[in-house]
């Protein structure tokens, strides 16, 4: 009997410890389990089990929205850009810029091997710092007069502004499609008979950078405007290299770099060749340094024009160096009109190659575009122009070097050095030109030019008034 009560009380406590323990197990494993819902049965719910391929999680929120560049990239193609040579994607590089603007150092990418046409566009700042703006493919307008929107501009097809540290680059073309604009009747010589018929005559500039700062132009082929290549009007440090610029030869009023009211411009090793000056300075420009570049055919490199309609300018510090001209009209220019004011000041031509030039040294201060001009009696005042070791062959046609400064208001201190320009064919023509104009030879020049005054005019303190 003892054994079996014995027997009995090992398997009542066997129980109670088992039940202990399986109860204990069953409270761990609901430890982190969520609170029942109010209005649950008590019962507990089976866990939802994992997906079999969980998604990843991106980094960017909105993978899937072009404002959104991991990259700082922001190709027009992800904007909608067709990029077939027809079609206007205008609003493709307008919300592309938008997006692109408002990230430092982005890049908006106009990709290689699409053609895209886009209307007149001013792509304006405040921008963040760095931006550049591709075109690897090529850009270019409506095709000619007839196909450019009404409500557009005729003045101006591209136009950036109020920008600073902005780059315009690429190994793209930027398209003018200039050809039916040069055919107007109103430009020079095409109408009936080669005569020029009245009527509206604007045509666009094709690039335009406008109050802007810390600007970079490289690399980029730029042909066939409707008017100026490029313009830069209100800017300061302006850095352009490497760009080749052509249209045609007798391609009218299409001037390959024009600045004006700019300050501190380098202008480097680059081609171009067109129907006007290859590179025109106008006024209000000071520290403008242009180096390693071939011009021609073309005007030759102008400082001018300057002073019309009586208008004051101003023009200092140019330096023009190890430069090339060939093959055309003028070789390095001042040209100023009558009854203008203001001062032409601190110029430098230095080692310049002259291939069968025209005028390759010419001072104008009679430029007028019609015989209507008359004289008066005010003038832009040019002083402290040097010309150094340019050497090279001329057009028989005119002389090579020509100094025509105004009645009233002289040229002074024009130094020659190194000068040596021979014909390209034929003989010398007569003695180089001058009248009103003084300075020095450093050196014999070929053609010998002994019409240059020494000293100063008599009136140098009436001169010295036309200073700025």
């Amino acid at each position: 009997m003892d054994v079996a009560r014995r027997i009995l009380f090992v398997f009542i406590l066997a129980t109670m410890l088992l039940h202990y323990y399986s109860s204990n197990v069953e409270g761990r494993s609901h430890y982190h389990k969520k609170k029942k819902n109010k209005g649950s049965n008590g019962s507990p719910s089976t866990p939802p089990s994992p997906p079999v391929n969980p998604p990843s999680i991106p980094s960017d929120p909105y993978p899937n929205d072009p404002g959104n560049s991991s990259d700082g990239i922001f190709n027009v193609m992800d904007f909608g850009a067709i990029g077939d040579g027809g079609t206007d994607d205008t609003a493709a590089f307008r919300d592309a810029w938008k997006a692109a603007c408002a990230v430092e150092s982005a890049v908006l990418l106009a990709p290689a091997d699409k053609a895209f046409v886009i209307t007149s566009t001013i792509f304006s700042g405040p921008c963040k710092p760095g931006l550049v703006f591709q075109v690897d493919g090529i850009l270019m307008p409506p095709d000619g007069p007839d196909s450019w929107p009404e409500a557009d501009s005729r003045k101006q097809w591209l136009v950036f502004y109020r920008l600073d540290n902005m780059t315009f680059t690429g190994t793209g073309t930027i398209e003018g499609n200039g050809q039916k604009w040069w055919e107007l009747p109103c430009k020079p010589h095409r109408g009936p008979n080669g005569s020029t018929l009245p009527g509206p005559c604007d045509s666009p500039a094709m690039i335009r950078f406008f109050v802007s700062t810390n600007l970079v132009v490289s690399g980029l082929r730029i042909q066939n405007s409707p008017q100026f290549h490029m313009k830069f009007d209100g800017c300061e440090g302006v850095l352009i290299d490497k760009l080749l610029i052509s249209s045609a030869k007798l391609s009218p009023n299409t001037d390959g770099i024009h600045v004006e009211n700019t300050k501190s411009v380098g202008i480097y090793n680059s081609m171009i060749s067109n129907g006007d000056d290859c590179i025109s300075i106008g006024p209000g420009c000071v520290d403008v340094d242009i180096e390693g570049v071939t011009c021609g055919p073309s005007h030759g490199i102008s400082i001018g024009s300057l002073g019309v309609h009586n208008s004051q300018a101003c023009v200092s510090n140019i330096t023009v160096r190890n430069a090339v001209i060939r093959e055309s009209d003028n070789g390095v220019r001042i040209k100023t009109w009558q009854g203008g004011s203001g001062s032409v000041s601190g110029i430098s031509f230095e080692n310049i190659q002259m291939e069968n030039v025209r005028n390759c040294i010419i001072i104008d201060q009679y430029y007028c575009l019609s015989k209507a001009c008359r004289n008066e009696t005010s003038a832009v005042y040019v002083t402290d122009v040097q010309y150094k070791n340019i050497k090279g062959t001329y057009d028989v046609r005119t002389p090579p070097i020509h100094f025509a400064c105004s009645d009233t208001v002289a040229c002074t201190n024009i130094t020659m050095s190194d000068v040596e320009l021979l014909p390209e064919e034929g003989e010398l023509v007569d003695d180089p030109f001058c009248w009103n104009a003084y300075g020095i030879q450093e050196t014999p020049t070929i053609p010998p030019i002994d019409c240059l005054q020494d000293g100063m005019p008599v009136r140098v303190a009436e001169v010295a008034s036309y200073g700025c």
